[in-house]
């Protein structure tokens, strides 16, 4: 099959399982090319922002402790994009709110589905610059300690474990598009 050929998978039965105010999970039961069904599991997040943030030569980001996969992370700052909000309002937001850096210009590097095989989730990531220092105002759930890192070292340090993609993802495509 190619890319451009679509078949209809009717959904025969959605359900949500259950909700924890943080995200929702379920099924879509869908009839499958071939007539048979089948349950698709989904966990639905609110869209997020990813800000790579240069000041001079270096690049912001934040060390903090992640719950979920119990490691202390440095990665870039990042949040959820809230109601009404484009990726590059949150972006400029969430900078402000982590990091203590008002950016002067923010630009959309890319919008994109992450994990499509389980999520529904969709991530922005935008790049800023022209940073000037301004009061951080970090919610009650951030313990986050705020470093900068050569541009030259970012992408070597993104990797190092606990690597993750959204740190590796905002690095590759901010070199790509020239930024870096």
């Amino acid at each position: 099959m190619t890319r451009d050929q679509t078949h209809e998978w009717p959904v025969v039965e959605s359900a949500t399982e259950y909700e924890t105010g943080w995200y929702a999970g379920g099924y879509d039961r869908v009839r499958q090319p071939d007539g048979s069904e089948k349950n698709y599991y989904w966990a639905e997040l609110p869209d997020a922002v990813v800000v790579v943030a240069r000041t001079g030569d270096e690049l912001v980001f934040v060390d903090q402790f992640r719950p979920v996969i119990r490691e202390q992370c440095l990665e870039l700052p990042a949040g959820i994009v809230e109601d009404g909000e484009s990726y590059t309002t949150a972006g400029a937001r969430e900078l402000r709110e982590e990091t203590g850096f008002d950016p002067a210009g923010v630009s959309l590097l890319e919008e994109f589905w992450c994990s499509t095989g389980v999520l529904r989730h969709r991530r922005g990531i935008v790049f800023a610059e022209g940073l000037d220092p301004v009061d951080r105002n970090l919610d009650d759930n951030e313990f986050l300690s705020v470093t900068t890192v050569p541009v030259e070292d970012a992408l070597d340090v993104a990797r190092r474990e606990p690597a993750n993609d959204a740190t590796i993802e905002g690095i590759l495509l901010a070199r790509a598009d020239g930024l870096l």
